[in-house]
């Protein structure tokens, strides 16, 4: 049954919330388990998608980003498995205390490339070295398949994520304005920079396929 973005508006505040999101942070005691994605946990990667990207949104581009929003869930989000399988990747979801508390995906981009993808954590969850461990967790994955280099694309919305990747030793290859609306790009003239990194050589193994 086809969803729009409205149908399963998760309960994140919005962008003009920020504050109040960030002095109710949730608890840190329980371990983060890193693990692939499976089918129950559908619901819970629509929603955290959802809510990053309309807590991303600066408040005149809200019609922008709610299209970009209904574009993603249709093409990809509603379609982890059968995407990332498509494209020779893998996602993968990170959970403590039983809920979803970050995700990214990989995607074969050429050989011997991975390409990383939605790489998100709760904003409640932000500012522990998820996303740092998020990352490295990734790259292992790559390596493990045998890619000698990983890509990402982030737009400048995204500064703490500019900061994380260039930290972790990713090159700027390019940058660009978008213009057209993608599951992967909003448009609307926002930049976007394309980072890479050469990872270590690591004995190969395939991604596990998806089911």
């Amino acid at each position: 049954m086809k969803r729009d973005a409205e149908e399963s508006s998760p309960s994140v505040p919005t962008r003009a919330d920020r504050n109040d999101q960030a002095a109710s942070k949730a608890p840190v005691d329980d371990p983060i388990i890193v693990r692939p994605f499976e089918p129950d946990d559908a619901a819970a990667v629509r929603a955290l998608f959802i809510a990053v990207n309309r807590l991303m949104a600066p408040r005149h581009m809200a019609e922008q980003f709610e299209a970009y929003i209904a574009t993603a869930l249709r093409e990809e989000i509603d379609n982890i498995a059968r995407y990332y399988a498509a494209r020779g990747g893998q996602f993968f979801v990170a959970s403590a205390a039983g809920g979803l508390v970050g995700m990214f995906g990989l995607e074969q981009a050429e050989p011997g490339a991975a390409e990383l993808r939605r790489m998100y954590v709760d904003p409640r969850f932000r500012r522990r070295g998820i996303g740092r461990d998020l990352l490295a967790r990734a790259e292992t994955e790559a390596q493990k398949a045998g890619c000698k280099r990983m890509i990402l694309s982030t737009s400048e919305l995204q500064t703490a994520a500019l900061t994380l990747y260039r930290n972790a030793g990713y090159r700027k290859v390019r940058q660009e304005v978008a213009t057209r609306a993608t599951n992967k790009t909003l448009g609307g003239a926002i930049r976007r920079f394309h980072f890479e990194k050469v990872l270590p050589g690591m004995a190969r193994s395939p991604l596990p396929a998806i089911t």
